[in-house]
């Protein structure tokens, strides 16, 4: 949908909006789903898991860019849009400097504060600030909760960001992981901000980033960064660079489980990776093994671990046949430890057999076995197929 259509129908959608968000109604309780007509919000998912108690489903956009940096967007209007797209959380994060190219500029940083607090409403709807650091080679780094920025004359490499990051007390998340050559230092682990490397994106607009560079010979990003020690969970993400924040369906989101849709709740959540990454709008995934939510640790170091996972996308994808990959450390990609098949709409359960000596993490990919992987990995590979969704990891702390 053009830039003017979308926005005249924006115009005029103030009370459906309310309606959508309003405490009590109909629409409240279900996910929102990215459509390029009048926001009609009742075909997602249920909000509420089946299978936990305590949290609730938000879906959240956490990397976008506006005329601020590299984008085409005004940034006046990109919140609306999100919001509009049935998104609960989302955030702007212009780029920092990079060399030769404008980044934010401290009145800039400001603005997006000024934006993000005009459009926050506890309860409702949550926005956020944040800025990507951004280095053409190392890669490019999200930072939220921050009051200040960083570019590269202030942090130029990896050491110098983490560090920065520590002593500003935000979270931060690894962006289209493997797209710049270096990787971070290939993910050189950090001890002192493990807690505080929140995120790592699996889709990126419509990609995902599983296997990301494995045609020029690289190892599988998931793969290099939670072997290397780092405790991120995983992510979804618009990086809009258009006027089309929020839009249109197949870009990625991150599904957050939250007690409330506030800023303290969402960066709770955040810090917990009680999240699950997707490129499909008003899906919910949650998912525990040995009664642990994603995102948390298995005291164990061998044994038998139960799995049950809440899948659903509404009336839409009742029935849809999907594929629940068991993912554990590889030497360059992910082991797949089990495929087991299962549908949209249901809860599933399943034992899989789990050894702290084979790797300390474990993630299911949740995928539609009927179409390929745009990015596939080794010959072969389970995970040669579409990628619908991934959890955040577990990890054997024993």
């Amino acid at each position: 949908m053009t830039e003017l259509s979308r926005r005249s129908l924006l115009a005029g959608s103030g009370a459906l909006l309310m309606l959508a968000s309003s405490p009590g109604s109909a629409e409240a309780t279900t996910t929102g789903v990215a459509t390029s007509a009048a926001p009609t919000r009742a075909t997602g998912a249920a909000r509420a898991s089946a299978i936990s108690q305590g949290t609730t489903l938000f879906h959240a956009d956490l990397h976008n860019h506006t005329l601020m940096s590299d984008g085409d967007g005004d940034p006046a209007k990109a919140y609306e849009s999100m919001r509009s797209a049935g998104l609960d959380v989302a955030a702007l994060t212009d780029h920092a400097t990079l060399l030769s190219i404008n980044g934010l500029s401290q009145s800039e940083w400001t603005r997006t504060g000024q934006l993000a607090d005009a459009a926050d409403n506890p309860g409702i709807y949550t926005a956020l600030r944040g800025f990507e650091w951004t280095h053409p080679l190392l890669g490019h780094v999200n930072v939220w909760y921050t009051g200040a920025f960083t570019d590269l004359g202030g942090s130029p490499g990896m050491a110098r960001l983490y560090d920065w990051i520590s002593r500003t007390g935000g979270i931060s998340g690894f962006n289209h992981p493997g797209r710049e050559i270096l990787r971070f230092n290939d993910f050189a682990y950090n001890a002192a901000l493990r807690e505080q490397m929140v995120g790592l994106e699996m889709f990126n607009r419509g990609d995902d980033y599983l296997f990301d560079g494995w045609s020029s010979g690289q190892s599988s990003p998931l793969n290099t960064c939670l072997n290397a020690g780092w405790r991120t969970g995983l992510t979804g993400v618009t990086d809009e660079h258009g006027t089309e924040w929020g839009y249109p369906e197949g870009k990625g989101r991150t599904g957050v489980w939250a007690v409330e849709n506030t800023r303290n709740g969402v960066l709770a959540a955040m810090r917990e990776r009680r999240f699950f990454a997707t490129r499909v709008s008003g899906l919910r995934v949650d998912a525990t093994a040995a009664g642990v939510r994603m995102g948390g640790s298995l005291p164990f170091a061998k044994g038998d671990v139960r799995f049950v996972v809440d899948l659903d996308r509404g009336p839409e994808w009742v029935g849809k046949p999907l594929h629940l990959q068991v993912l554990r450390p590889g030497s360059r990609a992910p082991e797949v430890a089990d495929v087991v098949e299962t549908e949209a709409g249901r809860v599933t359960e399943f034992t899989v057999p789990l050894d702290a000596a084979d790797g300390s993490w474990v993630v299911l990919r949740i995928a539609d076995p009927s179409q390929a992987n745009a990015s596939p990995g080794p010959s072969g590979h389970p995970c040669n197929d579409w990628g619908v969704a991934y959890t955040s990891p577990w990890w054997l702390t024993m």
